[in-house]
């Protein structure tokens, strides 16, 4: 090898050397941001709730093992076709946000077997807040988080509403009606959520909205005239206009988000929440001029 050769050769390997990572100030950029997010997961200091009586945090973190697995690095992954993937971070990029919040009873006795049914593994339910009958607000689980309370469910093309929403469980055994103290921290804690997260007003519904025949909470003792008129879903006209003589029940219950598969459980999950006077899946003038009502909303 001559000196000249020599020469190249070195200089190929400084090159080479410099050029390994050219990604490393985005990388770094990338470490930085995950570690904001880490941050901001992670904490669980108490959110106060404006005219909320008390807002209380559980040790939730050690549970989480969120920082390596879902927030970390990924490492190479092997396909079927034989190409493996590479890794280069992104500086562009946060948490999801959530876009529903569905409401509960706990159909428990008090807030405290609450906590303690979502702090056993073996239980696999959990939600984000519990609102006792005095006003108290327990927060469990991080709004960024995926809490597992909606279970087999669906709300017009989604069918993941664990993954996309908040859960709020009111301590009530679904036979007394809600307390105002309660129904006064709720309110504080929705307006708090709808201006975190921008929730849009027609997304504040029930456990039996997404679950029609399965589910049956919040119950028919729920105020959601009184959340609608505050920005927390929609309501009906006070004056009905008449249902079209062709207007179609099924596809309308579909447009508003309920699954019509069995369009009896649709009828009386829908009559729960806007009727609530009469549960039953009888379609009766007042019950189809309600849905056409509804439907006019959602469809604006």
């Amino acid at each position: 090898m001559t000196k000249k050769h020599f020469c190249y050769l070195i200089l190929a390997v400084i090159i080479s050397a410099c050029s390994t990572n050219p990604y490393k100030t985005t990388e770094k950029a990338y470490d930085q941001q995950l570690k904001t997010l880490e941050n901001q997961i992670t904490s669980k200091e108490a959110q106060p709730i404006p005219a909320a009586a008390v807002v209380i945090d559980t040790t939730y973190a050690q549970q989480l093992k969120i920082v390596k697995d879902t927030l970390s690095k990924t490492n190479s992954t092997y396909l079927q076709n034989g190409i493996n993937t590479e890794w280069i971070g992104t500086v562009n990029f946060n948490l999801r946000k959530p876009s529903f919040v569905i409401i509960h009873h706990t159909a428990q006795d008090s807030l405290q077997q609450t906590i303690n049914t979502f702090t056993k593994t073996k239980t696999q339910v959990s939600a984000h807040y519990v609102i006792s009958e005095n006003g108290k607000v327990v927060q469990m689980l991080n709004d960024y988080l995926r809490a597992w309370h909606a279970g087999n469910s669906t709300w017009g093309k989604v069918t993941d509403l664990n993954s996309c929403s908040i859960g709020i469980e009111l301590d009530n055994n679904g036979f007394k009606p809600f307390t105002e103290a309660q129904i006064s921290s709720l309110v504080a804690l929705l307006t708090k959520l709808k201006k975190d997260y921008n929730i849009p007003t027609q997304n504040f519904i029930g456990h039996a909205d997404i679950a029609p025949g399965r589910k049956q909470d919040p119950s028919a003792l729920f105020p959601w005239k009184t959340l609608a008129e505050k920005g927390f879903g929609i309501w009906q006209d006070e004056v009905l206009e008449p249902a079209p003589f062709d207007f179609k029940i099924e596809p309308a219950l579909r447009i508003i988000g309920y699954n019509t598969k069995n369009l009896t459980s649709a009828i009386q999950a829908f009559k729960l929440h806007y009727i609530q006077t009469d549960t039953t899946s009888t379609l009766d003038r007042k019950t189809i001029d309600t849905i056409y009502s509804i439907y006019k909303k959602q469809v604006q």
